[in-house]
């Protein structure tokens, strides 16, 4: 089989597809994978690719419980100390997002819950703030849903907001506060989820992704420390540095301070700042 690929002049893709068969042939000898169980694994692939359309991707939700999309993500960001740490995009994130303005709102039309302001600077690993960063977030609505999952319920800009940091590297935006909720448990891989065993919540968090020039695109998120779903978070984003405690103490909102560092593409480069 590997012969096959002696001809490809892509040495990337030969490299990649050399690798993809030999541990695909370990790994159908290691469990001594019969003619059935494979066919009943073509099934599940066919059925995955199925479930797919232009709001829902399966294969996305079956890559982040697998914790195949973690794994690519900490090998392709790559992450220096001090750099704020990143995670999964997820299978729900839409561009072209409302832009409310610096402090605004990206709440629609949910309802009131509990209101939330998240705020921080954004620098490079020297302190030196990054002007002008774009900050794109989005989470789900009170219920539990994304405003895509719900195209006839909710605002299709509810929930997401586009940001940028100011010369001092601040950013804000008020928010409703995240709860826990399920991934989609409908499909295949919500079907293979639980004949595992294993279950559908994920910790309750905003997403967001910062790109600015000359710095590495950081996709990642803040977690609420109440969660009851830290621990067991279904595709495995949570990280203890991203952990923020999201009460109010004042009968106000409550203010989520979520300072970040972004790793420069160049790493012998000077701070934009300087």
């Amino acid at each position: 089989m590997l012969e096959r690929y002696e001809s490809t002049t892509d040495e990337r893709l030969r490299a990649i597809m050399e690798a993809a068969v030999r541990h695909l042939h370990a790994f159908a000898a290691e469990v001594g994978l019969t003619r059935e169980e494979w066919a009943t694994g073509i099934r599940f692939l066919t059925a995955t690719g199925q479930k797919c359309d232009d709001v829902r991707q399966e294969f996305i939700l079956l890559s982040d419980t697998l914790g195949l999309s973690t794994l690519v993500e900490l090998i392709t960001y790559d992450a220096v100390e001090g750099a704020t740490e990143n995670t999964v995009l997820g299978p729900f994130y839409v561009p072209g997002s409302q832009e409310p303005g610096p402090g605004g709102s990206i709440v629609i039309d949910d309802d009131e819950g509990e209101q939330v302001m998240i705020r921080g600077r954004v620098t490079d690993p020297e302190g030196q703030p990054v002007p002008q960063a774009t900050i794109d977030v989005w989470q789900t609505a009170s219920n539990g849903l994304y405003a895509v999952q719900q195209p006839d319920e909710q605002d299709p800009q509810n929930c997401r907001g586009l940001f940028h940091t100011d010369e001092e590297g601040r950013y804000s935006f008020r928010t409703v506060r995240p709860h826990d909720y399920s991934i989609p448990g409908d499909g295949p891989v919500g079907a293979l989820l639980s004949a595992t065993g294993r279950g559908l919540m994920r910790a309750a968090h905003t997403h967001i992704m910062v790109s600015a020039a000359g710095f590495k695109t950081l996709i990642t998120h803040v977690f609420d420390g109440d969660s009851v779903h830290l621990h067991d978070d279904a595709v495995f984003g949570v990280r203890d540095s991203l952990v923020r405690d999201f009460n109010s103490y004042d009968g106000g909102p409550a203010v989520v301070d979520f300072d970040i560092v972004l790793i420069p593409t160049d790493p012998a480069s000077v701070s934009c700042a300087g």
